[in-house]
């Protein structure tokens, strides 16, 4: 062969695209994905912390900017990230000129595959030509879903220590969880908001960590789903022995509130702060964040069953999926939050 025409096919497969592969989402779409992702936009709060804790040098930025106290809990690199809002969700704050402008390889959601996100997905990369897949984000299927976007990623092997990790800490609880009959177990609320009186019902994505961790989620409301409102009256008819919340405000004057005096959780004094940073142990989001959440919550219910020293299993997932080596103080911090109010 000539050697002109040597050099000039060697020149064409230099600049040729990469061959695209395909990738089955978890709404069944046949998405077709560049062989090399480098950039990716989180269409959500939950997508993004999963980028994050899985391929955070993919991360094109942040639904919202970290807020101070959470700021020593991201990785120096990550902190500083741009705003570009969110696609899905409630309050979505990005639009397609956001995404065009960031020019990624891939859009990521994490959460929910009915259709209307299916269709959604469908319509934005119509429009925009850029690949979009959606993770099933159900707390059950956290493990698959590292798995799948590892593997969508080229990043198999990290996507199978995170997955390996979470699969050993549902182990772990179910072990435990075992011999524990219904009726000795926590009745739990969750108290959502300054007030208390927001919470989710039985089975919704943001309570689900609860029932996982053996507690019995008291707000069940047949018929309704996700995030509700409840009065005091159903709350002290309910009378739950173990109140759950992030809301730093209603941690504050539940105890001192006489609507709430006579619930077995404030009499016993059963009241527990959860942490939120960098992201919420329960839900605030929905996301991977939850692991963390799960063995506290465990612990919680059933400290006779659970053996360690939990601070240094805190600073172990930190490292692992924040990416950072936390100070004592910065540990310390986070299990002051955790503690609740002793009797």
């Amino acid at each position: 062969m000539p050697r002109l025409l040597i050099a000039i096919m060697t020149l064409l497969i230099g600049v040729a695209p990469l061959l695209a592969a395909t990738v089955t989402d978890s709404a069944g779409r046949k998405v077709n994905i560049p062989d090399r992702i480098t950039k990716v936009f989180a269409a959500g709060p939950p997508a993004s912390i999963l980028l994050y804790m899985l391929a955070p040098d993919t991360l094109t930025g942040w639904p919202r900017a970290p807020y101070a106290d959470e700021l020593p809990y991201i990785a120096a690199p990550y902190r500083s990230l741009p705003v570009l809002g969110r696609l899905t969700g409630r309050g979505g704050t990005a639009n397609l000129e956001v995404v065009l402008k960031v020019n990624p390889d891939l859009i990521l959601d994490f959460g929910s595959v009915r259709e209307t996100y299916a269709s959604l997905a469908d319509a934005v990369q119509k429009q925009t030509g850029i690949p979009y897949i959606l993770i099933d984000g159900r707390f059950e299927n956290t493990a698959k879903a590292l798995r799948l976007l590892g593997t969508t990623l080229g990043l198999a092997e990290r996507g199978e220590k995170l997955a390996r990790y979470v699969e050993d800490t549902f182990s772990e609880i179910d072990d435990a969880l075992a011999n524990v009959p219904q009726e000795n177990r926590p009745r739990v609320y969750l108290a959502r908001g300054p007030d208390g009186l927001e919470t989710g019902v039985r089975g919704s994505i943001n309570t689900e960590i609860i029932e996982r961790a053996g507690g019995i989620n008291v707000a069940d409301a047949p018929g309704q789903r996700g995030i509700v409102r409840a009065s005091i009256e159903q709350i002290i008819v309910a009378n739950p022995d173990t109140i759950i919340t992030w809301d730093r405000n209603f941690y504050a004057k539940v105890f001192d509130d006489p609507l709430w005096a006579n619930i077995d959780a404030v009499k016993k004094r059963r009241v527990f702060l959860s942490p939120t940073a960098p992201f919420g142990w329960i839900d605030r989001p929905p996301s991977l964040n939850r692991i963390i959440g799960l063995k506290w919550l465990a612990r919680l219910f059933y400290p006779e069953s659970f053996k360690g020293d939990f601070a240094e299993k805190v600073r172990e997932f930190y490292k692992i999926f924040y990416h950072v080596d936390l100070t004592q103080a910065e540990l310390e911090q986070l299990l002051e939050w955790s503690k609740g109010r002793a009797p």
